[in-house]
């Protein structure tokens, strides 16, 4: 199911943005990126459009997936 994140609030959202680019395997190459430039650089494909949140009923688990994927 896709989640608009307009619909979340403004902390649930980030929390979901920190957990995501945290996970295991979304390494950034050998230059460590800071955590809040990782989550604006999200945030800003959500806002473009460019990526969606999608949630797993079965699993109950998000995910953050580029809009062409979809």
């Amino acid at each position: 199911m896709i989640v608009p994140w307009q619909q979340l609030s403004a902390d649930a959202l980030r929390g979901l943005i920190e957990e995501f680019v945290t996970r295991d395997g979304t390494d950034y190459g050998e230059v460590e990126v800071p955590l809040a430039q990782r989550v604006e650089q999200v945030m800003a494909r959500l806002r473009r459009g460019e990526a969606q949140i999608l949630f797993s009923e079965s699993t109950g688990e998000c995910s953050i997936v580029p809009s062409e994927q979809l």
